[in-house]
């Protein structure tokens, strides 16, 4: 479980919501703003659910979406990474919300990738994002999501000017550096007990700097195996 800003109140629309998030300081950027106005986190929690709550939700398979401020925390951090035409990485995408996101910031002439290890989280992502505004980057392919063990990344499409992980690695997976263009940006939370989100960045002489950003808790970044068997 990720901290909660805020425990009553929780708005019913997505607008209220950003507003709130504003009002905290956590979005400072517009640009920000206007993403998550855009994709409604509505349409990418399952049913039931409390979307516009500022709090983590299971979207089964011992996954989450992480809490609304913490994907806004993660946008503000990469937002100089996801300018239109570059390419963004999303590990772990989960209910395909972020990648969406990412799919606005860097626009159909960019690359938003997301990778997720659980089949069945994949094709529902997918429908999730044909019913968001991000659909026609589905339809383009400048936004796809792929079945794949995400500590490795997609070396397909990399370099990435921005990568984003979904859960905590032990350690940065070396994939992942080397999968990071030099003047980009990763954000990853890092720990077992104990758990740091990460800026990792890549200088233009390819020399890795990595601060802590601030203690979190995700759920682990492992095996499909091991994620299925957690209780």
């Amino acid at each position: 479980m990720e901290h909660r800003l805020w425990s009553s109140g929780a708005s019913d629309k997505n607008k209220a919501m950003v507003e709130q998030l504003q009002r905290y300081g956590i979005i400072k950027s517009s640009k920000v703003a206007q993403v998550m106005e855009t994709i409604d986190r509505g349409l990418f929690v399952p049913p039931g659910a409390s979307p516009y709550f500022d709090s983590p939700m299971p979207i089964g398979y011992n996954a989450t979406i992480s809490a609304p401020h913490m994907h806004a925390s993660c946008l503000e951090l990469l937002e100089k990474h996801l300018q239109p035409g570059m390419r963004a990485l999303d590990v772990g995408s989960g209910t395909g919300y972020l990648t969406a996101c990412f799919a606005i910031m860097v626009g159909p002439e960019g690359r938003a990738v997301g990778v997720e290890h659980i089949p069945e989280l994949v094709t529902s992502s997918i429908e999730n994002i044909k019913k968001s505004a991000a659909a026609p980057q589905l339809t383009d392919g400048s936004l796809s999501i792929h079945i794949t063990d995400g500590r490795e990344g997609w070396p397909e499409l990399a370099p990435y000017d921005a990568i984003h992980v979904g859960a905590a690695a032990p350690q940065i997976p070396q994939a992942l550096i080397e999968q990071l263009k030099p003047g980009g940006r990763m954000v990853i939370p890092v720990g077992t007990m104990f758990q740091e989100l990460k800026v990792v960045d890549k200088n233009q002489d390819g020399k890795v700097s990595i601060r802590d950003e601030t203690a979190v808790r995700y759920v682990p970044l492992t095996s499909k195996d091991a994620q299925l068997q957690a209780n």
